[in-house]
């Protein structure tokens, strides 16, 4: 039998639960715990974060092939050549940091899904830089944060990376 409260396993004389301290009133439910909240979350999250890493691919990538295509023959199509000089390394560098953040959240993404212990770490680094990316990496860095961040969330991720 299981705790309605928090899913912990109980002997069937027992009235109050030992993890959550919850009394336990008639008959308990006999079957699997009800899953935590990390656990419900965690397979769409490892999802929309490998969604969102494809589409930080595709913008990183243009980006890269636009500034080293288009700003490399502005000069000769008659453009400013300073704004050239300016803006092709500008626009690189920016594509290139869109490109490892691209590749980290594919990482974090499968880390999720192979539920790593390092991947819940990884997945709210890049969900606090994504909260200035309006308006998907704000929205993912928000559910991130929110599955991932409290205390209980470390502790029941943990567990669930562990019986993995």
């Amino acid at each position: 039998m299981f705790c309605d409260g928090c899913g912990a396993v109980l002997p069937a004389d027992q009235r109050f639960c030992s993890r959550c301290r919850k009394e336990v009133r008639g008959t308990t439910a006999i079957g699997s715990p009800r899953p935590g909240r990390v656990q419900e979350h965690l397979r769409l999250l490892a999802i929309l974060w490998l969604a969102l890493s494809a589409v930080n691919l595709i913008g990183g990538v243009v980006l890269v092939i636009l500034a080293n295509t288009l700003f490399v023959h502005l000069p000769e199509m008659g453009g400013a050549s300073a704004a050239s000089g300016f803006l092709r390394p500008l626009l690189t560098v920016v594509g290139i940091f869109v490109l490892a953040k691209a590749g980290l959240g594919f990482v974090a993404g499968w880390g999720l899904l192979e539920r790593q212990t390092w991947a819940r770490i990884l997945c709210l680094v890049l969900g606090f830089i994504s909260l200035f990316n309006i308006p998907l990496g704000t929205a993912l860095g928000i559910y991130t944060l929110w599955v991932l961040l409290p205390a209980d969330s470390e502790r029941e991720y943990q567990a669930h990376a562990q019986a993995a």
